[in-house]
């Protein structure tokens, strides 16, 4: 029983220690530097930009809701397992 408990109360600790992160801006280590500027643009970029995803990488998302059920249509590739 005593087992149990201090198992439980390990968990509860890890938790609540990974929940509390320092939160600050980065910063590049001493004596190291960004990545050159990409071909054709003359800033070099910063962490922040480095670090948020470009509109390509992550598109909208379209969801198109169906009014009424359709058929599908033949699959010529959803053949049956070959022996």
């Amino acid at each position: 029983m005593v087992r149990r408990h201090a198992i439980v109360l390990l968990g509860l600790t890890a938790v609540a220690l990974a929940g509390c992160g320092n939160r600050r801006p980065l910063k590049t280590e001493a004596g190291q530097s960004l990545p050159p500027a990409p071909y054709g643009r003359a800033e070099k970029p910063n962490a922040d930009d480095l670090l948020s995803a470009p509109v390509q990488a992550r598109p909208q998302r379209s969801v198109e809701l169906r009014s009424r059920s359709q058929d599908r249509e033949d699959d010529p590739f959803d053949l049956p397992p070959e022996n």
